[in-house]
C-alpha cells in the first residue's frame, strides 16, 4: 500500500530526538514522514500537513504585543503561512499541534493570548510532555469522534494560547482552567488543531488515533 506523504514542519535546529518523535508518529500509522522548515526545499506535492510545534508566534501577524524575551521564528512563521495558502485550499488534511495550532488559527483571522501565566492570574505553571493537565471535548465535535473520548489527560508545553477563534473555527477543546486546547474547521473535513504534543504520547489510544486519522484522511485524498 503507497504511504500518503505528509509534510511536518519543524524548525531548522529541531533536536534529533524530537524529530524521531515526530517521525515515528506519521510512520507507524502507515504515512510517509517529510521534515519540512525553512532552509529546505518545498516538495511539489504533500497529501497532508502537521504544523508542529515550537517557538512563539510574531505577535504582529495576529495584532499582539510585541514580547522581548521569547523566541520567535519569522521564517519558519513565513513557510507555514505559505503552506496553510497553499494547501488548504486545495482540501489537504491539515493538523496543527501547540504552536501549529495556534498558527493555524491566526491564519484564519484569530488572535492569540500572548501569555497565559500573565494573563491568567494564580494559574499553575505547568511544562511537562507528561499527560499532567485534563482537557474536556465537546461533545459530537470532530475531535470527540476521533479520540472516542469525551475528556483526556494531556501534555503541555506552551505559554501562549487560541483566544479569538478565526473563521469558520469552532473551540472543541478546553482545560479546566478554561484555555482553549482544542478548535476544528466548520468549513474543512480535517482542519484541527490541538494545544498539547499528542507525537509524545505514544502509548495513549486516543492521541494515536488522531495521528491514525489525518494519515487516514491524507491516503483518502490520494484516490
Amino acid at each position: 500500500m503507497t504511504r500518503p506523504v505528509i509534510g511536518i514542519t519543524t524548525s531548522d535546529d529541531k533536536s534529533r530526538m524530537a524529530w524521531w518523535f515526530d517521525w515515528f508518529a506519521v510512520w507507524r500509522h502507515g504515512g510517509r514522514p517529510v521534515r519540512l522548515s525553512p532552509s529546505r526545499s518545498l516538495p511539489m506535492a504533500l497529501d497532508g500537513l502537521i504544523i508542529g510545534g515550537g517557538d512563539d508566534i510574531q505577535a504582529h501577524l495576529y495584532g499582539g504585543e510585541v514580547q522581548l524575551d521569547v523566541r520567535i521564528d519569522p521564517q519558519r512563521d513565513e513557510l507555514e503561512l505559505e503552506l496553510m495558502e497553499r494547501f488548504i485550499p486545495q482540501g489537504k488534511p491539515v493538523l496543527g499541534i501547540c504552536r501549529g495550532a495556534q498558527l493555524l488559527n491566526v491564519h484564519l483571522g484569530g488572535t492569540l493570548d500572548p501569555d497565559i501565566y500573565t494573563t491568567h492570574e494564580g494559574l499553575k505553571r505547568r511544562r511537562t510532555v507528561l499527560p499532567r493537565k485534563t482537557v474536556d471535548i465537546v461533545p459530537g465535535s470532530q475531535l470527540h469522534r476521533i479520540l472516542k473520548v469525551s475528556w483526556c489527560r494531556i501534555n503541555s508545553l506552551h505559554h501562549q494560547a487560541v483566544q479569538d477563534a478565526g473563521r469558520d473555527i469552532t473551540i472543541v477543546a478546553r482545560d479546566r482552567d478554561g484555555l482553549v486546547q482544542g478548535i476544528e474547521s466548520r468549513r474543512h473535513d480535517f482542519l484541527i488543531g490541538v494545544q498539547w504534543h499528542p507525537e509524545w504520547l505514544i502509548f495513549n489510544r486516543p492521541q494515536q488515533r488522531l495521528v491514525h486519522a489525518l494519515v487516514d484522511a491524507a491516503r483518502r485524498g490520494m484516490a
